[in-house]
């Protein structure tokens, strides 16, 4: 406890290296300004079959992809601030019509306990902090689960469907659109069998919203400059009626 208050302190007083590039950055601040403005142009996921819309903030490649291992794996909670400053922001553009009911991914008990916490839990919590958006974490997973890492698509899906639960008892949605959290996006495994168990609950998924995908292109006009904005073809406008 007394190692964890004196890193706690040291990260405050020392400059330190940003999350996604090793520019250092003041105290506090975890990224550079390049480095958020590589989060803040989010882009549609891959379109995978049986996934709700999916929106990342950045493909899953150079500085984006370092800042999600840095936070998951590398014990750099300071990322959690603008990370959740860019899903509140990406958020906001894909459904402007009011709060949402966030609800994170779940992480394996054991991958929790050596990271410090649930890092997507601490990430939606961040996000809503000082909204009114409502963040319930509503599912787990067993002490049974295995690492997804190796594991191809069929795999995860077993692996996922066998092992995920509900935490608590919950009651069908109050009209917000439910927002499913998650920091990377690959076979699209985790999410869909998250949206599932969520629509059974009576919450159906009307985004998932992550930090990364594999996969994702940013659109490029003539000249071959990325656009800034989103493309809305397949983010949800309004609340669909359950």
């Amino acid at each position: 406890m007394i190692g964890a208050l004196w890193r706690a302190l040291l990260d405050l007083l020392l400059p330190t290296p940003c999350g996604g590039c090793d520019a250092v950055v003041e105290p506090g601040q975890g990224l550079c300004a390049t480095c958020r403005a590589e989060l803040a142009r989010p882009v549609p996921a891959p379109e995978l079959p049986g996934l709700p819309p999916a929106m990342a903030l950045a493909p899953y490649r150079g500085a984006p992809r370092r800042v999600v291992i840095a936070y998951k794996e590398r014990g750099r909670r300071d990322l959690a601030a603008p990370l959740a400053a860019a899903l509140a922001a990406a958020l906001a553009q894909a459904l402007p019509r009011g709060p949402c009911v966030l609800v994170p991914a779940p992480s394996r008990p054991g991958a929790a306990r050596a990271r410090g916490g649930d890092h997507m839990l601490g990430l939606a919590r961040a996000v809503a902090a000082g909204t009114d958006h409502v963040v319930l974490p509503a599912l787990r997973l067993s002490w049974r689960a295995r690492d997804s890492v190796g594991l191809d698509a069929r795999e995860r899906a077993a692996n996922l469907t066998a092992h995920l639960r509900l935490r608590r008892r919950v009651r069908p949605g109050d009209g917000r659109p439910v927002v499913l959290l998650d920091d990377v996006l690959t076979t699209g495994a985790t999410a869909r069998t998250c949206a599932r168990a969520l629509a059974a609950a009576g919450l159906p998924v009307d985004l998932v919203l992550v930090v990364t995908a594999v996969g994702a292109r940013r659109p490029v006009v003539p000249g071959g400059r990325p656009t800034r904005g989103t493309p809305a073809r397949h983010l949800p406008a309004t609340r669909r009626s359950r």
